[in-house]
């Protein structure tokens, strides 16, 4: 199911970064880039919990971000860019509205993940350094100055001089590893979208932000409790 659902995941992320940008360099890009696509990816699975749902969004599509972009104010910019309509028509809108509610509020993000756990989807035991092998932590996007090449580390970037030599966002996912978690804790897989450090926050100081948030998340916010309220009246 992953696969089906990964262009609408690659998509909705970066239609989120792009109207939220990092503040920061190469660097910030990368946390910025993981928290929104840890965010898109805990509301893809639960917007599309079952094999047949995501089938039907990778035969139906899942809808494209043309109201999102009004909302935004990037319509004109998309309108006069022919070229940014393929990829934009993969943008799952409900699923980008999810996403904002979770990075607007902590305590809805650790509900969803809790859901996904109680649903059986994601486990609890996956180990951090998963995170740089899934590409979840690596800089995958490429800038339009050209700096950043698509699929290239911080660290390569660093080993070039492209950006300060400092611990990739591996490494330091990796020094902040635990032997095993206690039962019941969170995925680690989504930690900087539940528990962001100080870098996190910095870098994704927009994306976070409540009142930037609202007009995507307020779109599809009742749909999410409502599937929550169910997961938790499944659980119990």
């Amino acid at each position: 199911m992953q696969a089906e659902l990964s262009p609408v995941i690659a998509a909705t992320t970066q239609w989120l970064t792009r109207s939220y940008p990092a503040y920061g360099g190469a660097f910030s890009a990368a946390l910025c880039e993981a928290q929104a696509r840890q965010a898109v990816t805990v509301a893809a699975r639960l917007r599309h919990p079952t094999p047949m749902d995501a089938a039907l969004v990778a035969v139906a599509g899942p809808g494209g971000s043309a109201r999102l972009d009004r909302i935004s104010g990037a319509d004109d910019a998309v309108a006069g860019a022919p070229d940014e309509h393929a990829w934009r028509s993969w943008v799952d809108e409900a699923v980008a509205s999810w996403a904002a509610c979770l990075l607007g509020d902590a305590e809805l993000a650790d509900r969803a993940v809790s859901a996904l756990v109680d649903d059986g989807v994601v486990g609890a035991g996956r180990s951090v350094a998963g995170l740089a092998d899934d590409g979840e932590v690596g800089v995958d996007r490429s800038t339009e100055d050209g700096v950043v090449g698509a699929g290239r580390s911080v660290a390569a970037l660093a080993e070039d001089g492209a950006v300060r030599a400092e611990p990739s966002v591996a490494r330091r996912a990796d020094d902040r590893a635990v032997p095993a978690e206690p039962s019941g804790a969170a995925p680690v897989e989504y930690r900087r979208l539940l528990a962001p450090d100080a870098a996190d926050r910095r870098a994704a100081a927009l994306l976070r932000h409540p009142d930037l948030l609202a007009p995507v998340a307020d779109l599809h916010r009742a749909q999410l409790l409502a599937r929550l309220d169910t997961g938790s009246a499944r659980a119990a």
